[in-house]
């Protein structure tokens, strides 16, 4: 693994949605670095909490000198990454990777650090980051699968449209402003239908077997961060008209009994997860929603409750914020492990 001594130079590919939370985050945690370059596909200006950054254009040079290289994903899953990334490594820099291209590639670690930091210790130079979805997921499932095991998972998801980047976002925006004036909207913008006052279970490519490949990510992503792949996962993901946060309902079936209260204590003591119950009100409020978990860091994690049919099953409310645990902060705190590490 590649020693770092600190500060270190930092490079954030891509300056869309997650491209700028990415680097908010690492200004928020005083990320240890003596330079921040933010590249793209052209050069440009931006600004992120208050402050001007300058962008440069993507070019394999753009990585001399650089030590950790952020991959956003956002300007094409199928675009920075595989263009630039080994170039960005045979130049010295560790990758992370926010995109799919590298996920399941099984000489690259999928890494949510709370989990399986230990991965980290046999990466080659590329380092991927979860979808959103399977982040917002296993944050709440994994500490149930080391406690009692896990034999099936159901979850439906209720998935923000900031996971859809900026364009998405605002097209939720103009479409409800449309739809109120006209009760109707014309132009579905980047979404297969409208998504003002509608929900979308076809916002992903459905593959030959039905499920989307969406879906398929929360397959694969879980089994291979839990290095298990006897774990039966059932998904349906579906697009709401949220700004910003994934909600999933989630049903676990335990390999032992696993009784509320005590997956309950469980999730509590849990780091990155924060459970919002009657017994732990958050503003008030004893249920995990969007609004309450953007802009934050922990998961939420509520409505932990029995199925009355099954005493090895556990139902679970959780939600978390996309941009941040699902992407950006995700990858920080792995660059945050990888700097602690050379430094014990």
């Amino acid at each position: 693994m590649k020693k770092f001594d600190p500060p270190v130079t930092v490079a954030v590919v891509g300056a869309g949605v997650v491209g700028k939370e990415m680097v908010r985050i690492l200004e928020q945690r005083r990320f240890p670095m003596k330079e921040l370059r933010v590249l793209a596909r052209s050069s440009r200006a931006i600004e992120v909490a208050g402050k001007t950054y300058q962008v440069r254009e993507t070019a394999p040079e753009a990585f001399d000198g650089v030590d950790i290289a952020l991959f956003a994903g956002t300007e094409g899953e199928k675009g920075a990454a595989v263009t630039f990334g080994r170039q960005a490594v045979a130049r010295g820099a560790v990758v992370i990777d926010n995109g799919s291209d590298f996920r399941m590639d099984p000489k690259v670690p999928l890494v949510i650090p709370e989990i399986n930091a230990g991965d980290l210790d046999w990466h080659r130079g590329i380092i991927a980051n979860p979808n959103c979805t399977t982040a917002v997921l296993l944050m709440a499932v994994a500490p149930i699968y080391r406690e009692f095991g896990v034999k099936k998972i159901v979850v439906s998801t209720y998935q923000a449209v900031s996971g859809a980047g900026a364009r998405a976002v605002e097209d939720l925006r103009g479409q409800t402003e449309e739809f109120l004036r006209n009760d109707s909207v014309r132009d579905p913008g980047c979404f297969p239908d409208p998504i003002a006052f509608n929900v979308l279970a076809h916002n992903w490519k459905i593959e030959a077997d039905g499920y989307s490949n969406e879906e398929l990510k929360v397959i694969r992503e879980t089994r291979k961060i839990l290095g298990d792949k006897s774990i039966q996962v059932v998904p349906t993901t579906v697009r709401v008209p949220v700004f910003n946060s994934h909600s999933e309902s989630i049903y676990v079936e335990t390999r032992k009994k696993a009784a509320p209260s005590r997956v309950r204590a469980l999730l509590a003591r849990s780091p990155g997860v924060t459970v919002v119950d009657e017994k732990s009100p958050r503003n008030g409020k004893v249920c995990p929603m969007p609004v309450y978990a953007s802009g934050g860091d922990d998961v939420l994690v509520g409505r932990i409750r029995k199925d009355p049919s099954n005493p090895k099953a556990v139902l679970l409310w959780a939600v978390g914020d996309n941009l941040r645990k699902g992407a950006a902060l995700n990858a920080v705190q792995i660059a945050e492990r990888l700097v602690k590490g050379s430094r014990a």
